[in-house]
């Protein structure tokens, strides 16, 4: 009798999970992955083209981290934020205005942690104009040049169903339309989440920067708008969100790395998980759902030996 009350208890919380994972495949396309191989434990929809906001912007700071390593790494020079920055936008939290001047790892930040679009914007223009005297006979603007190399990044990662338009991801009144995948997503998170200086940026829950006005020193605590960071071993990455997108997020979350003997041998696995939810009503909610049900399938390969179908990897 108590066996089979237990049964039904089990079965019953089995029902509770599935649930769980049914209400968090709403969104209108995810994948997860192990971030270490790039082995897709679970996809809904992964290649369908979708607008995908301000993770646009991971696009964004990755050229700009390239960028600077070819240069010298310094990302303390001083840049002017300018007017163009501020056209088809209608936010601007930070307060910045045409003439500010800020450096470009402040303007990382806040494009990266607070998704600030001006910053974005301004990262693009500047960028731009550098590229623009390396690129022969180029006659595209500056922003529009960054945009080129957020494309050219694109087809190098194999991103083949994404199209970028500009640095931030707006895509209201916009022509033509931008566009990406979950699994393209995942392929530039891949790419980024490699880079030290980015792996930083997005753990940061809140980081204070600072700009000039006229020889003033304004101030502004940025606070990341990744409710998830921190938890659940979430150590980023990014949001996005427009009318046309819904709610996108990306999650990245570490366990330690799981160590296997076998006789004299030792072999260690870091264990890196990673979700991308596109078109969603409840990110965070289907974020940390499909999170759970992400390391249950990865405890799964990984018991059996991690197996993988070489079709599944991105």
């Amino acid at each position: 009798m108590h066996s089979q009350r237990r049964f039904l208890i089990v079965f019953a919380v089995f029902l509770a999970s599935a649930s769980v994972v049914r209400s968090a495949a709403a969104a209108q396309a995810y994948l997860v992955a192990d971030a270490e191989t790039g082995y897709i434990l679970e996809e809904q929809e992964s290649r369908k083209k979708l607008q995908v906001g301000s993770l646009t912007k991971i696009a964004t700071a990755c050229v700009v981290l390239d960028w600077s390593e070819r240069k010298s790494g310094d990302l303390n020079g001083a840049v002017t934020i300018p007017p163009q920055a501020f056209q088809g936008t209608t936010e601007n939290n930070i307060g910045f205005q045409p003439g500010d001047s800020i450096t470009f790892r402040d303007l990382l930040y806040a494009a990266l942690v607070q998704s600030d679009n001006i910053a974005a914007y301004t990262l693009a223009y500047h960028v731009g104009s550098q590229l623009e005297s390396v690129e022969a006979g180029a006659k595209l603007a500056p922003a529009d040049m960054f945009v080129a190399q957020m494309n050219a990044l694109a087809k190098q990662l194999k991103m083949e169903r994404t199209r970028f338009v500009n640095p931030h991801g707006i895509d209201w009144k916009v022509k033509p339309l931008p566009y990406s995948t979950a699994e393209d997503m995942a392929r530039l998170t891949r790419y980024a989440m490699k880079k030290p200086s980015f792996r930083f940026y997005v753990s940061q829950k809140e980081r204070q920067i600072s700009f000039n006005r006229q020889g003033y020193q304004l101030n502004y605590v940025l606070r990341n708008t990744n409710e998830l960071l921190g938890k659940m071993g979430v150590d980023g990455v990014k949001t996005g969100r427009s009318a046309r997108a819904g709610d996108c997020l990306i999650l990245y979350a570490n366990r330690e790395s799981e160590v296997v003997r076998n006789g004299q041998m030792e072999t260690v696995y870091p264990r890196h998980l990673m979700v991308v939810l596109l078109g969603s009503t409840n990110r965070f909610g289907e974020g940390a759902a499909l999170m759970q049900r992400g390391w249950q399938l990865y405890d799964q390969w990984a018991a059996a030996g991690r197996m993988a179908d070489p079709k599944k990897f991105l």
